[in-house]
C-alpha cells in the first residue's frame, strides 16, 4: 500500500494521479501538515512506527515555529529548519528496522551548526546510515540549482561504515535544458550499492567514485558526511616541452588544481629554481 501526504492541495492531485498512472489503482494521499502537533491525533497510525519505506524530498531552506513542531520530532533535533525536522519525522514514522531513501541539501551534510551535528549523530549512533550518494549540481535545474545528495538510512540498529559515492552524470544535461546524453552513472550506483551490501569487493580505495568510510572516521570528523572531506583526489606532476610543471587531475585533465596543490607546487618550484606552473 502507497501512501503521502502534504498539505499543498494542487500536489495531492498530482500525487495521486501519478499513482494511478502507475499502477496504484486507490492511493492513499491525504492532505496534511506531518510536522504538527495535530497529525498524532488525527492519523495515530501513520504519526509512528507505521512504514516499512519512505522515500522523500523535503522542502529546502524552509522555516516553521518551534511551536507548531511536534515535540517529539524536536527531542530528535531542536530546530526550526524543515529540511532538519523532516528526516527526524521520517525516523518516527518507520517502523523498527524500516528504511529510507531522502534527497537533501549537502548542508545537511556538513554545516556545523548545533541542530545539524545533533542530526548526523543520531543517524549514526542511534540508527544505520547506509549510504551517502552526492548528486550532480543541476539535476533539478531549471527549477533549483542547489546542490544535493541522497542519504539512506535504517532506523535503529548502529553503523558501522559509509558508503559513499560520487555521481557525475545521471543520463540527462546539467543545464536548463536537461537534455537525454550517454553520461550516466545510475547503472553503476546500483551496480555498486548491490556489491556494497553483499560485501562483494575492496572499497577501501577512495579515490573510485564509489568508496567506504568507516563510522570513526566519521566521528572523527564531528559526523560530516560530505564526499569531499573523505574522497582522495588524484593528482600527476607532467613535464612539458618548454620546461614547466603543470598539476592535473586525473579525471579531468586541464582544469587548474585546487589552490592548496597550486600553493605547494609553486613552493616546490621556487625552491628547485623551476618556473611556477599555471592554470590553463
Amino acid at each position: 500500500m502507497f501512501y503521502g501526504f502534504d498539505f499543498d492541495a494542487t500536489m495531492l492531485r498530482i500525487a495521486s494521479m501519478n499513482l494511478i498512472m502507475h499502477g496504484v489503482a486507490s492511493p492513499d494521499i491525504h492532505y496534511q501538515d506531518t510536522l504538527s502537533q495535530g497529525v498524532a491525533e488525527k492519523r495515530p497510525q501513520a504519526a509512528k512506527s507505521s512504514f516499512d519505506l519512505i522515500l522523500a524530498n523535503p522542502p529546502f531552506k524552509g522555516r516553521l515555529d518551534e511551536q507548531d513542531v511536534s515535540p517529539d520530532i524536536l527531542r530528535v533535533v531542536k530546530t526550526k529548519k524543515t529540511e532538519l525536522l523532516f528526516i527526524g519525522l521520517i525516523l518516527r514514522m518507520l517502523k523498527t528496522g524500516g528504511r529510507s531513501a531522502s534527497i537533501v541539501p549537502d548542508g545537511v551534510l556538513f554545516s556545523s551548526s548545533k541542530a545539524h551535528v545533533q542530526l548526523r549523530k543520531h543517524l549514526i549512533e542511534d540508527n544505520q546510515l547506509e549510504a551517502v550518494i552526492s548528486l550532480p549540481s543541476g539535476v533539478f535545474k531549471p527549477y533549483a540549482g542547489v546542490s544535493t545528495s541522497i542519504i539512506i538510512f535504517s532506523k535503529g540498529g548502529s553503523t558501522d561504515e559509509v558508503f559513499f559515492y560520487d555521481m557525475h552524470a545521471d543520463g540527462y544535461s546539467l543545464d536548463d535544458k536537461r537534455q537525454p546524453v550517454k553520461d550516466n552513472d545510475i547503472p553503476d550506483i546500483l551496480a555498486q550499492y548491490q556489491r556494497w551490501c553483499d560485501r562483494d569487493g575492496d572499497f577501501s580505495g577512495r579515490t573510485q567514485q564509489a568508496f567506504g568510510v568507516p563510522k570513526g572516521d566519521l566521528v572523527a570528523q564531528n559526523y560530516d558526511l560530505s564526499i569531499n572531506r573523505y574522497k582522495q583526489q588524484v593528482y600527476e606532476a607532467e613535464q612539458h616541452e618548454n620546461g614547466r610543471v603543470q598539476a592535473c587531475q586525473r579525471a579531468s585533465v586541464g582544469f587548474c588544481q585546487r589552490r592548496a596543490s597550486q600553493n605547494l607546487l609553486r613552493s616546490r618550484s621556487f625552491l628547485l629554481g623551476i618556473p611556477q606552473p599555471r592554470c590553463i
